[in-house]
């Protein structure tokens, strides 16, 4: 069985593996070109995404 490619791709990363450092990534959605931000701190975390100044979501075209 072949291995299924990964969906989202790690664009960034930033912070520590530290539990109170916390650890943010940008993550793309190789599908839809969607960037989120990934925020992890210990046993919690959050995901949303990445958003312009006018609101909009942010889509990084594939090449």
């Amino acid at each position: 069985m072949a291995k299924k490619e990964d969906r989202f791709e790690v664009v960034y990363k930033d912070g520590s593996i530290s539990r109170s450092a916390g650890n943010r990534q940008i993550l793309v959605d190789k599908e839809t070109g969607v960037n989120y931000l990934l925020w992890k701190s210990g046993y919690g975390g959050g995901i949303t995404p990445l958003l312009d100044s006018e609101g909009k979501v942010i889509i990084t075209e594939s090449e």
